[in-house]
């Protein structure tokens, strides 16, 4: 079968930047999919979008679809032919469908009997008929939320269409998309080269678009083109620049061409903080800030311009008196915000709706207010602090600078906490109340913070989860999921001996009847399960994670501990010997009903090696109880290791259910005491199930 490589290209007004990348990824899905169905072979599909197209080209592909041969199935000979051999009524329907006579018909023996049949021979259609319906449909698809007309047509996009280029090898596949018919010329940049350019296969698009038309339509190497002049540029400034992964993506979709240029302001700007100077920079103007060795920001900014101008000064001169108004906003904001202390803002508060069921922002604050408080008075860390800075977290929300900029809630909270003269702890927890803001980010690292990220969060776990709003699917609008692995990772990773389960049950009871009853073991359970994704990233088994989790422990720092100890036990020999002896004790302990623990009484043990069971662990036990004082878990498992050979022996000799039923109670009693060990730590019977 003969192949020839495909492409297509949409050109258009300028493309949404934010989008550009999920329209041209969906394309290339739809695309895929489309001839797949068709039943077509391909080899690499290569995706390009630039901001006036969004292209594809197509390796090998299939240029005529393989002819096909189908089966029908019609009625059972039995009911096609009547006593006297002639065809019934049914046979012959079915002959008439298929476009032949009853004799043309096969027999088919399956199963159930011989059945009329007939084979359909379809031959394959060309590719280049099939490439238009493929195309159009993989359009129609795109997820664009609303799409616009333009003209006199009836035609519907994302932005108004101006060209099409399909070609086959090197010939056009004739296609016609919102009223434009397809051929073989593409278009260059709109200023350096805004003449048509005739493509002359797939395999020289991306080529002659650079060398004629000077656009560079393969975005992760014009993705790469803007970061490495941006970091020459900023290192012929003398400094370094900060490369914003969405930022870097948003300027590569904005330009076809482009031209890093460097440009300044005047030093007093940076008497502003200096976050807030880069969120300007970056979110007003997508400029690239630069800072020094010492990482304080410099007054330079590198610009990504679409031409390459003969006068790169004057390109240099307007962007640099475009960002003086909105670096003088950042000073105007800085300025008004000082003027007044943050918690001046507290009152304001009470007007800001957190959740219409819970609440304001005051509300709020008041309570994370009190659960910090519990909080640093169990880790010893200061109460005041804890307080104050619960009850100024969110004044910045009602500042002039994050208006302006909501991702700088928190740290221009720390900023006008230290202006207002609040302890440095205070200061620093309004910042680190965020931390983490996103997966792997840093952790907060002072007291003060951590407990007022963990209230925060908690208070808000609860909340949302009493009135009903619980994640499901993709859908979690208050980001519960985020919140959940942010509790666990400070109590984990900073290894914070907290309660877990207290501290939700006490954050309920702040709520008083505004949440459902039974919010905290359903908070306490979610959150639990976040887990099983922090585990499986640090490659602990599934099943070392079940074990753990079935015991249900209330601090997220010894879940932890029992995970590490367990994840080391799991690959020992005793190990497989005592998960299948607990396994066993389980099924017969489940089949025996309740058994009081502990109640075991000496003279009814007759085998010698029920005897050296319940001596040993007798033997163990203080050490065992000491170990898990100190949570030692990795001791303790040792400690009960040393149960193998008795616990072996035992369902080697004894008939645990017994005829003598005060003999049948005592042995499982036994066995219900040895089981209860265990699970002090983990149910070990889940790691080997085989």
């Amino acid at each position: 079968m003969s192949t020839e490589n495909f492409l297509f290209e949409l050109g258009t007004e300028e493309l949404p930047p934010k989008s550009l990348r999920t329209l041209s990824e969906a394309l290339g899905q739809e695309v895929e999919a489309g001839l797949e169905k068709a039943g077509l072979k391909y080899g690499e599909v290569r995706l390009y979008a630039a901001p006036r197209r969004l292209a594809f080209t197509i390796d090998a592909l299939q240029t005529k679809q393989a002819d096909r041969e189908t089966e029908r199935k019609g009625p059972a000979e039995a009911a096609a032919f009547d006593a006297d051999g002639n065809p019934t009524k049914a046979v012959m329907g079915f002959a008439r469908s298929c476009g032949v006579e009853v004799a043309e018909l096969d027999r088919v023996e399956t199963p159930k009997g011989v059945w009329m049949s007939y084979q359909i021979k379809s031959k394959g259609e060309s590719t280049a008929e099939l490439l238009p319906a493929i195309i159009q449909t993989a359009l129609d698809r795109l997820p664009i939320p609303k799409r616009m007309r333009w003209g006199d047509s009836d035609a519907e996009f994302l932005r108004p269409v101006h060209w099409v280029v399909a070609l086959l090898g090197d010939a056009v596949v004739p296609v016609t998309l919102y009223n434009i018919t397809s051929g073989n010329q593409s278009q260059g940049h709109r200023f350096h080269h805004p003449e048509k350019i005739t493509i002359s296969s797939a395999g020289s698009y991306a080529t002659q678009l650079e060398n004629e038309g000077m656009v560079l339509a393969d975005t992760s190497v014009r993705r790469e083109r803007v970061r490495q002049q941006v970091i020459d540029v900023a290192s012929g400034i003398g400094g370094s620049a900060i490369i914003d992964s969405d930022l870097l993506d948003e300027v590569t979709a904005l330009v076809e061409w482009p031209v890093a240029i460097g440009g300044s302001f005047e030093g007093r700007f940076l008497e502003v903080p200096q976050e807030a100077l880069i969120a300007s920079m970056q979110g007003h103007q997508k400029f690239f800030p630069v800072v020094n060795g010492d990482g304080e920001l410099m007054a330079h900014f590198i610009t990504v311009s679409n031409i390459e101008s003969r006068d790169p000064t004057m390109v240099q001169s307007g962007n640099e008196r475009v960002i003086r108004p909105r670096l003088s906003d950042a000073v105007f904001f800085w300025e008004q915000d000082l003027s007044q202390p943050l918690s001046s803002h507290q009152e304001g508060l009470k007007k800001v709706v957190y959740q219409e069921k819970l609440g304001s922002l005051l509300d709020k604050s008041e309570r994370v207010a009190k659960l910090a408080a519990t909080i640093a008075s169990e880790l010893g860390s200061s109460v005041e602090y804890a307080e104050r800075a619960a009850m100024l977290a969110k004044c910045d929300l009602l500042t002039n600078m994050v208006k302006e900029f909501p991702e700088l809630q928190g740290t221009m909270g720390r900023y006008y906490g230290e202006h207002d003269g609040e302890a440095t702890e205070v200061a620093i927890a309004m910042d680190e109340q965020y931390m983490p803001r996103f997966s792997g980010d840093r952790l907060p690292s002072t007291p003060t913070g951590e407990t007022v990220a963990l209230a925060e969060r908690i208070d808000s776990l609860v909340g949302i989860f009493g009135i009903g709003m619980v994640p499901t699917g993709d859908k979690d609008p208050f980001a519960l999921r985020r919140a959940a692995l942010g509790v666990l990772r400070i109590m984990v990773e900073n290894q914070r001996p907290l309660n877990l389960l207290d501290l939700i049950k006490e954050s309920a009871a702040g709520y008083g009847d505004k949440i459902e009853e039974g919010t905290a073991q359903k908070v306490f359970a979610f959150m639990l399960e976040r887990l099983r994704g922090y585990y499986r990233d640090k490659n602990i088994s599934p099943a070392v994670f079940e074990s753990v989790l079935s015991c249900q422990p209330p601090q997220p720092m010894d879940f932890d501990l029992r995970i590490a100890a367990v994840n080391q036990f799991v690959d020992s020999e005793e190990a497989v010997s005592l998960s299948a002896a607990n396994k066993r004790i389980h099924n017969l302990l489940k089949k025996a009903g309740d058994v009081i623990e502990g109640q075991v009484d000496a003279v009814l043990l007759e085998e010698d090696v029920e005897k050296s069971l319940h001596s040993m662990l007798k033997q163990i036990r203080q050490q065992l109880d000491d170990a898990l004082q100190q949570n030692d878990y990795a001791m303790a498992l040792k400690l009960l290791s040393k149960l193998r050979g008795p616990v072996d022996q035992f369902f080697d000799a004894v008939m645990v259910m017994a005829d003598d039923p005060e003999i049948r109670k005592n042995r499982l009693a036994l066995l219900s005491q040895l089981r209860s060990q265990f699970l002090r730590i983990a149910d070990i019977s889940l790691l080997h199930t085989t």
